[in-house]
């Protein structure tokens, strides 16, 4: 099985390359047309779409996932309906390829241009959610980019499905075989074999728990794009609106809390976490939020908590479930969002402007917030339309990853015979 697994991929590698190439020299408006032909195709194909997500539901059921990660791997028609409308939404967004990014001429009168241009070919490796089958293959196709992906155990039945419907609905509107594959094995080894085809791989980018993304990082002979955990924390100040800040709150921890921008540590000034934890609890409470709370807020905060251990500090929930601290002032909360978070997404809740700019100053995340839900941090939601993840990494990119976080730049000289000598 080993060396088969070895060859299927290495093959996949090969294939992928080669459509690359095709792919790279489609205009704007085919792959648009492609797009909404891969639309046209999930959608007919929902039925059995969903039929083979059932039997990834099941098992999840049967090896005891969390309520939050069943969630996350759910398909229903609406969902299905959504992942096409999103796919369409690409379709509509503008094409970053081609685009100038910068021109200008020399003294010798040798003209340059920066375009922008794909990447090549990218292996995407995700785990339990069967939409980013999809969002990481029409980024990637829009982009002109042929990906190879590897989903996890969880959700293959999903994948496969996603997947074929995907291509063989492009195909129709003439999308280049082999742009969008799956890899159809779920043991480990397929990442390892995929992590190190830099011949025929450009980039890789592993959204997932830290295991996954450490794994990948330690194996990979090429460029990795990393997706940590979303640690997201919400500071509330002083000076803050006493309402809106309990409101972003419950926001930004019970409206979805299975999905990576949502609140897992709150920070709360001593100053006013007498008089204001109390309240806030109550609403988590009323929510059903499990509080892990330090010393000072379990004593405001009574029974109906429970004391946070170490690890709650670096824990990323995707549940009911909320860490509390108090902390002295701004200084004190910016160091610890500094030390325990992800560079994920962060928030202050104030009323001050110079407290504000000084956390979106020193706050070494890749989003950060000023009286807004972390649940903002999100590519649809910058207007960027779907999203590849949100990088974690400083190069090269960082945040919301959409459409010109996938391409690169080459340079275009024009010239009428200049020369060195």
């Amino acid at each position: 099985m080993s060396e088969d697994i070895k060859d299927k991929i290495e093959n996949m590698g090969a294939a992928a390359l080669s459509a690359s190439r095709v792919l790279a020299t489609l205009g704007t408006d085919k792959k648009n047309q492609i797009l909404l032909a891969m639309a046209d195709k999930l959608l007919s194909d929902s039925d059995s779409i969903i039929e083979a997500n059932k039997v990834d539901i099941s098992a999840a059921e049967e090896n005891g996932l969390t309520n939050a990660m069943i969630d996350r791997l759910r398909l229903d028609e609406s969902r299905v309906e959504a992942i096409a409308d999103s796919i369409r939404q690409v379709a509509s967004l503008p094409d970053p390829v081609g685009q100038i990014m910068d021109d200008w001429e020399r003294p010798n009168g040798m003209q340059i241009r920066q375009i922008r241009v794909p990447i090549g070919v990218i292996g995407i490796i995700y785990e339990s959610r069967p939409n980013v089958t999809s969002d990481a293959a029409v980024l990637c196709l829009k982009t002109g980019n042929a990906t190879i992906l590897r989903g996890g155990k969880e959700s293959i039945h999903s994948n496969k499905a996603i997947a074929a419907s995907l291509q063989s609905g492009g195909e129709v509107a003439g999308l280049p075989k082999n742009c969008i594959q799956l890899i159809p094995f779920t043991e480990r080894e397929s990442v390892n074999h995929l992590a190190q085809m830099d011949q025929y791989l450009d980039l890789i980018i592993p959204r997932g728990g830290a295991g996954l993304i450490e794994a990948v990082v330690s194996m990979a002979r090429m460029p990795v794009i990393k997706h940590y955990d979303g640690i997201c924390h919400l500071y509330i100040d002083d000076e803050c609106d006493s309402d809106m800040a309990r409101k972003l709150v419950i926001d930004s921890k019970t409206q979805k809390p299975s999905v990576c921008n949502a609140l897992e540590t709150l920070l709360v000034s001593e100053t006013i976490a007498e008089s204001w934890l109390p309240l806030i609890a109550a609403d988590l409470i009323e929510k059903d939020v499990e509080l892990r709370c330090d010393e000072k807020s379990l004593t405001i905060i009574g029974d109906s908590a429970l004391a946070a251990k170490d690890e709650d500090w670096r824990a990323e929930y995707l549940d009911l479930i909320l860490s509390i601290k108090v902390v002295k002032d701004i200084n004190e909360a910016i160091d610890h969002i500094n030390e325990y978070g992800s560079h994920h997404s962060d928030c202050i809740v104030t009323g001050s402007d110079r407290k504000a700019q000084q956390f979106m100053s020193e706050i070494d995340s890749a989003t950060v917030f000023w009286n807004v839900s972390t649940r903002f941090s999100d590519g649809e939601e910058f207007g960027f339309g779907a999203e590849i993840g949100i990088s974690t990494d400083k190069l090269h990119a960082r945040g919301p990853m959409a459409l010109r976080e996938l391409t690169s730049y080459k340079y275009l000289i024009t010239g009428n015979g200049q020369t060195k000598a």
